[in-house]
């Protein structure tokens, strides 16, 4: 149940001694880690300092305890589980690089709310309406809310909204992140599995309790929960040292990343751009996905999915 979270560009302007600070449209000067909103229906933006980071999974990162790919068990036919001094490197996570976030941009505080998104549908701006509830372990519909994130829309759906965005503040400066400016804003310089350290409790991201003891091979972790949907954007301690929320767990997000089995290595945040600009369509029309949902275990920040650009209608849990 994809959402999206849509960036904003901006120009770098002079500010006092050893201080940046940017333009935006209606010519606001704006300084790293402010929030602003530029329409009444844009999302809630927040600046993101112009550093250098460490793009990718460190080695042993993921907690996943099966070979996904190597050759199948000889007697089960599934992945092989990992001998205990096996170091675990996901091949799509890797390889480990810097990148230089050499352009300037804010990330939405949220995920892209449902009222968001139909304030673009009741301008006309979108012309899809997607279902908003989820399918729960017993078959009831659970009815999502406003302030939930819109689900099950696919990246066509989303460059309406984005054009939408822009048509409200006049200029061409939202779209999606790029695999590397996502992975930056949820990271908000740390190193670690998570923004909040080497874990997550169900206070601060909403992921599976079963996905996680599954993940720790049977190990008991009783003060973790299945809540088996989304929560509100504003709801648990979710938000990062930057103030971006629920990077982890909730909801796939989508970039704007074409799919590729590993890292492209590149050293720049605007080589990553030019890289996804100059491809017409990904292959497959396979994006990268980040930040996992409702229904798996921990989501590492390196973690990569795949996002399909048509909508995935029946998957709604």
């Amino acid at each position: 149940m994809a959402t999206l979270v849509s960036i904003c560009l901006f120009f770098p302007v002079g500010g006092n001694a050893g201080e940046t600070l940017y333009r935006l449209v209606n010519d606001r000067a704006i300084a790293p880690l402010e929030h602003f909103r530029e329409c009444e229906h844009c999302p809630e933006m927040i600046v993101m300092p112009p550093v250098t980071f460490m793009m990718g999974a460190i080695r042993g990162e993921s907690r996943t305890p099966f070979n996904m790919y190597g050759p199948l068990d000889d007697t089960t036919l599934v992945p092989r589980v990992r001998g205990p001094d096996e170091i675990n490197i996901i091949p799509s996570e890797h390889p480990r690089h810097p990148v230089k976030m050499d352009i300037p941009y804010a990330i939405a505080r949220n995920e892209t709310t449902r009222a968001e998104w139909m304030a673009c549908v009741d301008d006309g701006g979108c012309t899809y309406v997607p279902d908003h509830w989820v399918l729960q372990p017993r078959g009831a519909h659970a009815p999502l809310g406003p302030n939930h994130p819109v689900i099950n829309v696919s990246y066509l759906d989303v460059q309406e909204y984005v054009a939408w965005l822009n048509a409200q503040v006049g200029a061409k400066v939202y779209r999606l992140p790029t695999e590397a400016e996502w992975e930056y804003a949820a990271r908000a310089g740390t190193q670690t599995r998570f923004a909040q350290g080497d874990d997550l409790t169900a206070d601060q991201a909403n992921f599976s309790r079963r996905g996680t003891e599954q993940l720790r091979r049977g190990v008991l972790m009783p003060n973790l929960v299945d809540r088996y949907q989304p929560v509100p954007v504003d709801k648990l301690d979710a938000a990062n040292a930057w103030g971006v929320r629920h990077m982890s767990g909730n909801v796939k997000e989508l970039t704007l990343s074409c799919w590729t089995d590993q890292h492209l290595g590149l050293a720049t945040d605007s080589a990553y751009l030019a890289n996804s600009r100059s491809q017409d369509s990904c292959k497959w029309g396979r994006r990268v996905s980040k930040g996992g949902g409702t229904i798996t275990g921990w989501i590492i920040y390196g973690r990569r999915g795949v996002c399909v650009p048509w909508r995935q209608d029946v998957w709604k849990i």
